[in-house]
């Protein structure tokens, strides 16, 4: 049986400016001036200057301003009331989404066009004497090459690649006789299928092109690559140095002659890596005299404006529907002026909020890390998570967040991530709070200065932390030792 009833249920829902400020605040300076650029080309209201205040003088003007009407004796005009009566009939029309809006995410930075590393290949490809066939095979092959060097993809699949996409039929044999003479191009190396190929690739090129250097100890290596691979990867010396037979010095050279190899060798070819990603610091902090002063980086407060022709076409579009109905056409033109001010007003403020919450956020942590500011000792950064600051700037913890992702501020003792800043915090043996960092910061120190011939266990750096006055579980020590990307002692090993 059908029933009618009422309830209430609140619900939060995010406007297209909030949308728009969120999106601002997540990405970097070097970012922004990308964005900025785009938005400029997009809406042809929007224009670089500084005399935003006066612009808006200006709208108001257009959409009627009450003092000028009464000066002027003219009957009142509102141009909310002016757009309603159109919407009413076509209100489809007016969108507050312009058609070219474009996904933040989806945005990538610019690379500019260089000779990459799968060009270099094709180049030496040509110098092959290859029939038809062979060619389109090859050219499948360094196709499938990864930007690191390497051949991913199995011969197999790539028989069936050329069977799909160019009708060609092959075998995996024909396969691999090609990959076997692209693994003769330069850098030695390539188109291996694993590391260990590939270290046995470079190798074997070094004992061909320079027969008379090192050859005893590149010769001792690449029995080791071949068939002590596992026992080398897990650095088990003593094993190796007795099914070689090998005293410490020889087995000492063998692995120098490893450890000069390339494993990713596609990285010394120019060109094949991204452009290279400069640092652009979102904050500068200056240190006057142990006053600190925080800036933000002159691309953080672009002079962005309305454009005057647009507001002088909404001026005039009001003046000529004085006394009459509007005409289509000119109602059309109206919100399409409308919604494109509409846009830039909302770009604008957007991007003065996203100053005003970076420097507030910024000024925040500041004065939280002043000690550290002042004195570049990472020891004296105090435990900090997202809720302090939150609680400070007034802010939620999602819009902190935001601001502290990719974010970078420079410091007289050099420029850091924001997120370097934040850590929690634990006790020490007499009852002080200090941050993780200054932790971390010790365990690297004690590692950086160990005995690499018998590196400290995790059971010893405990033991050494615990001395110090912080006591920490050996499995807390093996979690920021992995967050240091610092290998477990076994694998820090050197032989002497």
């Amino acid at each position: 049986m059908l029933k009618q009833s009422l309830s209430q249920k609140m619900l939060q829902k995010l406007s297209p400016q909030q949308i728009q400020l969120m999106k601002l605040l997540q990405i970097p300076t070097a970012s922004l001036e990308e964005r900025i650029k785009e938005e400029l080309e997009s809406n042809p209201a929007l224009d670089e200057g500084d005399d935003y205040d006066d612009v808006f003088d200006l709208e108001k003007d257009a959409y009627g301003n009450e003092s000028e009407s009464e000066e002027r004796n003219e009957p009142e005009f509102e141009f909310d009331d002016y757009l309603n009566e159109y919407l009413d009939d076509d209100p489809s029309s007016y969108k507050l989404k312009n058609d070219d809006y474009v996904n933040e995410e989806e945005r990538s930075m610019p690379v500019p066009v260089e000779n990459t590393f799968h060009e270099s290949l094709e180049r030496q490809l040509g110098m092959l004497d290859l029939a038809d066939k062979e060619n389109i095979i090859a050219t499948q092959i360094i196709g499938s090459i990864d930007e690191d060097g390497y051949l991913r993809r199995e011969p197999s699949a790539i028989v069936d690649d050329l069977l799909f996409s160019q009708n060609i039929e092959t075998n995996v044999g024909e396969v691999n006789a090609i990959v076997a003479r692209i693994q003769k191009f330069d850098p030695p190396g390539i188109c291996a299928r694993t590391l260990q190929e590939s270290l046995m690739l470079q190798l074997e090129d070094k004992l061909e092109k320079e027969p008379e250097k090192h050859v005893e100890e590149r010769q001792i290596a690449l029995r080791i690559l071949r068939d002590f691979f596992e026992e080398f990867t897990k650095k088990h010396y003593d094993r190796m140095k007795k099914m070689l037979n090998l005293s410490d010095s020889e087995l000492k050279d063998a692995i120098d002659e490893i450890v000069r190899l390339n494993p990713k060798p596609a990285s010394t070819i120019e060109g094949n890596s991204m452009a290279s990603q400069y640092i652009i610091p979102d904050f500068i902090i200056y240190n006057r005299d142990g006053e600190l002063e925080l800036t933000l980086n002159s691309k953080n407060a672009p002079d962005l404006r309305i454009n005057d022709q647009y507001m002088e076409m909404l001026k005039g579009y009001r003046e000529a529907v004085q006394g009459r109905r509007a005409t289509r056409p000119e109602k059309e033109a109206v919100l399409f002026i409308k919604q494109k001010i509409d846009s830039a007003k909302w770009f604008i403020d957007a991007i003065k909020q996203r100053q005003d919450t970076l420097y507030r956020t910024m000024y925040a942590i500041m004065q939280y890390q002043y000690e550290y500011f002042t004195t570049g000792d990472e020891r004296r950064i105090k435990p900090m998570i997202l809720k302090d600051l939150a609680e400070v700037t007034g802010l939620d913890i999602s819009t902190v967040s935001r601001v502290a992702n990719s974010k970078f501020v420079q410091t007289e003792f050099g420029t850091r991530k924001l997120k370097d800043f934040f850590s929690e915090s634990m006790q020490t043996q007499d009852g002080s709070e200090v941050s993780t960092l200054e932790i971390k910061t010790i365990l690297n120190d004690e590692v950086s200065r160990e005995d690499k011939t018998k590196p400290l266990s995790d059971e010893r750096l405990m033991e050494i932390l615990s001395e110090r006055g912080y006591n920490i579980a050996r499995r807390t020590i093996a979690k920021y030792r992995e967050q240091l990307n610092i290998p477990v002692a076994r694998l820090r090993k050197e032989l002497r």
